[in-house]
């Protein structure tokens, strides 16, 4: 295996775990993949979308596992608002880690809110990569 496959891995490790509640910084990890390999330019965003997916996935159903309770008020009024859209913005700093556990404590829809986070996800590593591809070419 080559080093750029077993960096892509790695990647597809640093995106998973960053959407849990673990500590970690994905972004940067994309970054540098594709500061190194800027031809792999696709698998990079899709080993990232499709990993941060993952980690958001296994949140919403550890929140599913948990017994329901109720929410604050503020945020239950923006998931009844909004529903899965909701998970749109899971890649957020500090809320995102959240959103998924909060989402599959609500029961939200599996099929929906599988879409929607990883459509917020996919956008926010599109957008890292075309900035970085605008800076240095």
């Amino acid at each position: 295996m080559d080093t750029a496959a077993l960096a892509l891995a790695g990647l597809a490790a640093s995106a998973f775990l960053s959407a849990t509640l673990l500590p970690g910084n994905s972004e940067l990890a994309l970054t540098a993949f594709l500061y190194k390999w800027p031809d792999w330019l696709w698998p990079a965003l899709l080993s990232a979308t499709l990993a941060n997916s993952a980690g958001s996935v296994s949140s919403l159903w550890l929140g599913r596992l948990a017994p329901r309770k109720e929410l604050p008020p503020r945020i239950a009024r923006w998931f009844e608002r909004f529903g899965p859209a909701t998970l749109l913005l899971a890649w957020v700093p500090l809320i995102g880690d959240a959103l998924p556990l909060a989402a599959g404590w609500l029961r939200l829809p599996l099929l929906p809110s599988v879409l929607w986070l990883t459509a917020g996800k996919g956008l926010r590593y599109a957008a890292i990569a075309l900035t970085l591809q605008a800076l240095t070419h």
